[in-house]
């Protein structure tokens, strides 16, 4: 999986461009993905994630990081043994394909705006 470009609001994966927040996990992409709290990211939010138990999940908090991560979030994300790494939307974009070199089975959860 690569990501090929982000810019606010969009973000090109494979040659597929998507203008809604998605998750990248193994070969599959989910488009639409939507959080029950809006710009907090819970445990429930991440489930098709959980369920494919990678070894780092990636969250790009937005295009200006707005996005937060609980610590309630945070510590179930431990307890699954999932490496957690957060940075905004273009930095996440960028770590996830430099990982994405490595083999290390990795997920993403991308918010695409703010």
């Amino acid at each position: 999986m690569h990501i090929d470009s982000y810019k606010f609001g969009k973000i090109i994966i494979n040659g597929v461009e998507y203008s809604s927040d998605c998750i990248i996990f193994g070969d599959s992409v989910k488009p639409n993905w939507r959080r029950k709290r809006g710009h907090s990211l819970s445990d429930k939010d991440l489930q098709p994630v959980i369920n494919n138990k990678p070894t780092v999940l990636i969250v790009g908090s937005g295009k200006s990081g707005k996005m937060i991560i609980p610590n309630e979030t945070r510590h179930f994300l431990l307890e699954e043994e999932i490496l957690l790494e957060i940075d905004d939307t273009n930095k996440a974009v960028e770590r996830f394909n430099e990982l994405s070199k490595t083999g290390v089975n990795i997920a993403a959860a991308l918010h695409l705006a703010c």
